[in-house]
């Protein structure tokens, strides 16, 4: 006896327990016709906007990477990150040392050039004489006179050589080639680095930017991306500046897809217009860019629209007691609201959830919903986001 008093507690804890679950709604059973009003939402008027939001990161439009043509070491550095410069302002100088020794040395193998050629010269004009005069034979003419040739040569190397030297000695002085700022000096004074040249890349100096023109790049998917285009509008806020909203437009589409993330899709340039003055490379911005957009369109829940046969699709409307099922005809749409053009009225009462009681009246093709009524527009639904 003892032992049945705790099986009796528990049931009647289950019994206890299932009938404050049954009254309280949580685990009730609908009789046929009746439906909870949760489950229950009208047909109304609001603006809906269909947009694919993406997140980037902003760089310049145009900014080089400046690489000494000369090895060497740097002799000084005369900017510093964040300055702003203009064409031809001097950024580095590199050690040219080197280099004047090598010019002071071309310099006297040009001296010698000369002294050689200016000795043939002489002996090329008197065996001209004495060949006029049929006093030497041909073959020492010709000999004289490939030696001057070979003398006038050497002194024409020579002085390319030392156009060359002093181009070099040019290339140690580094100058801005364009009008913006100093973004980033990876690179100190006394450091040695290495001249660009077609066998390498070089040692990057500095990074030139004009911030100017700011533009942000991101990467959407495959599915998103078919519906952009070049020059199509975008908004832009930026994570650190949230109250600053800013326009911009797609400036570039990349024709080939990447992989980035495990996510294949296409890389995208948008160009800010009027960039506020806070805005810095590098900082992460969030791009709307609009898609479509239905003005006081009748709408209901997307959760109220449910798969028909094929590719149809179907709201169930409550009429009364009795539910009816229509195809309707969908438009825009976004994560909460999809745009009805047919099939259900403003004012109408939809349903949620799928019935799964037999109290359906089939009406297929639904009746238009022709002239829309007049009512109350509601913006409070439309809502920003990235398409799935």
């Amino acid at each position: 006896m003892k032992k049945l008093i705790p099986a009796i507690l528990i049931l009647a804890a289950c019994a206890g327990g299932g009938w404050w679950l049954v009254k309280s709604g949580k685990f009730a059973s609908h009789p046929e016709g009746e439906i909870p009003e949760r489950l229950l939402i009208k047909a109304e008027k609001r603006d809906i906007d269909f947009s694919v939001e993406v997140a980037g990161d902003v760089a310049p439009s145009f900014q080089l990477e400046i690489k000494s043509e000369v090895s060497g070491k740097i002799k000084g550095m005369h900017v510093e990150a964040g300055e702003q410069v203009k064409t031809g302002d001097l950024l580095a100088e590199i050690d040219d040392r080197d280099l004047m020794t090598e010019k002071q040395s071309v310099l006297t193998e040009i001296d010698g050039a000369k002294l050689e050629m200016d000795k043939d010269r002489r002996n090329f004009d008197r065996a001209k004489e004495l060949f006029e005069a049929k006093l030497i034979s041909r073959e020492q003419f010709d000999n004289l006179s490939s030696e001057f040739d070979i003398a006038q040569n050497n002194l024409v190397r020579a002085q390319r050589k030392l156009e060359i030297t002093e181009e070099k000695l040019r290339k140690t002085k580094i100058t801005s080639p364009i009008d913006g700022t100093v973004l980033t000096l990876p690179v100190i004074e006394g450091q040695v680095v290495v001249a660009a040249a077609s066998v390498n890349s070089g040692t990057t100096l500095m990074t030139v930017a004009n911030l100017d023109k700011l533009l942000v790049q991101t990467h959407v998917n495959q599915v998103d991306v078919a519906r952009l285009k070049v020059d199509q509008e975008v908004k832009l806020k930026a994570e650190s500046l949230r109250d600053i909203l800013m326009n911009g437009h797609i400036s570039f589409i990349a024709p080939v897809a990447t992989v980035k993330s495990n996510v294949k899709g296409f890389d995208i340039e948008a160009t800010i217009e009027n960039p506020n003055a806070r805005l810095r490379p590098g900082m992460t911005v969030n791009l709307n860019i609009p898609i479509a957009r239905a003005d006081s369109a009748v709408s209901v829940p997307i959760s109220a629209v449910f798969r028909g046969d094929g590719n149809k699709k179907v709201v169930y409307v409550r009429n009364g007691a009795a539910t009816e099922r229509r195809e309707v005809r969908i438009g825009v749409t976004n994560f909460d609201y999809a745009e009805i053009k047919d099939g259900v009225q403003e004012g109408e009462i939809v349903m949620l959830i799928e019935p799964d009681h037999p109290n359906i009246e089939a009406a297929v093709p639904a009746h238009p919903t022709g002239s829309k009524p007049s009512g109350s527009k509601s913006s409070g639904g439309s809502k920003k986001q990235r398409s799935s």
